[in-house]
């Protein structure tokens, strides 16, 4: 999933255009671009930062890309479609249709009908400027309209775009609710781009923490919402904080956290990170 990360410090406006990969419930940063500039990215920017995963990943495992509704353009989307990479992108409601059966009609025309809750999946294809999509739309408890285009038909397209909000639970971790980046009063361009890379490292480890934590030490709550009591992060971040700002620290507890600092998560057996039973999946 793709979204900036802005804030503002005196007069700099701070934007950081941010690919991050959905992970239970929270987004981790995989790469980022320090914007020199106010306002949207534009669509090089965003194919730049795909690319620079592309070459160190592949892009086999992509199983979609989403995004909000600056994420817009005929050039972009076709270059996803050229890649063969699935698209799930919000859209404004009053874009207008190219194709001709429906031509200058905005996209809200075709779910009009729709009540407050209701959401709905076009059997066929729609043009919105040089590109046919398949339209997806639900119409929000607030009245408002929700449509998605994207690339391929996606059955569950509202249930799947649904998982882009763990971006915006990662920018909050990495803001008020966590790191506090915003409080840091760097405007240049690289001490942004160094401190964005120790908070992506600090945000793994608290959340590998987190997940250690609640997997062999004390589940977290559900509360009557359907939610837990805190995320993994904030439940890892509390516990990091504690060791590191103890002034005694046994052998076993320094190497437990270690552990979960170096290895990937895939690696380390949750529930036998205990002093005296440390083990590996290798």
């Amino acid at each position: 999933m793709a979204e900036r990360l802005h804030w503002k410090w005196g007069k700099a406006n701070l934007n950081i255009l941010t690919l991050a990969i959905a992970y239970k419930g929270m987004a981790v940063p995989v790469y980022w671009l320090v914007l020199n500039k106010q306002g949207n990215s534009n669509q090089r920017e965003r194919i730049a930062l795909l690319q620079r995963f592309i070459r160190q990943f592949g892009r086999q495992g992509i199983q979609g890309v989403l995004a909000d509704r600056e994420f817009i353009g005929d050039h972009w989307w076709q270059w996803l479609t050229d890649h063969t990479i699935p698209y799930l992108i919000r859209m404004k409601d009053n874009q207008l249709l190219t194709n001709h059966r429906h031509a200058g009609k905005p996209v809200q025309a075709l779910f009009r009908d729709l009540k407050a809750g209701e959401q709905r999946v076009l059997r066929k294809r729609q043009r919105i400027g040089n590109q046919w999509v398949w339209l997806s739309a639900l119409k929000l408890e607030t009245n408002e309209l929700l449509v998605l285009a994207s690339n391929r038909r996606f059955a569950q397209a509202i249930q799947v775009y649904g998982k882009r909000w763990q971006i915006e639970n990662l920018f909050q971790c990495l803001k008020g609710r966590g790191f506090h980046l915003e409080d840091t009063r760097l405007t240049r361009y690289y001490r942004i781009k160094k401190v964005m890379a120790l908070q992506a490292i600090a945000f793994c480890w608290a959340h590998k923490v987190g997940e250690w934590k609640h997997r062999a030490v004390k589940p977290l709550t559900i509360k009557q919402h359907g939610r837990p009591e805190f995320s993994l992060f904030r439940y890892g971040l509390d516990e990091l904080t504690n060791f590191l700002l103890k002034t005694c620290k046994s052998a076993d507890e320094t190497f437990r956290f270690w552990i979960l600092f170096l290895c990937p998560p895939d690696m380390i057996n949750y529930e036998r990170i205990k002093p005296g039973e440390m083990t590996l999946r290798v």
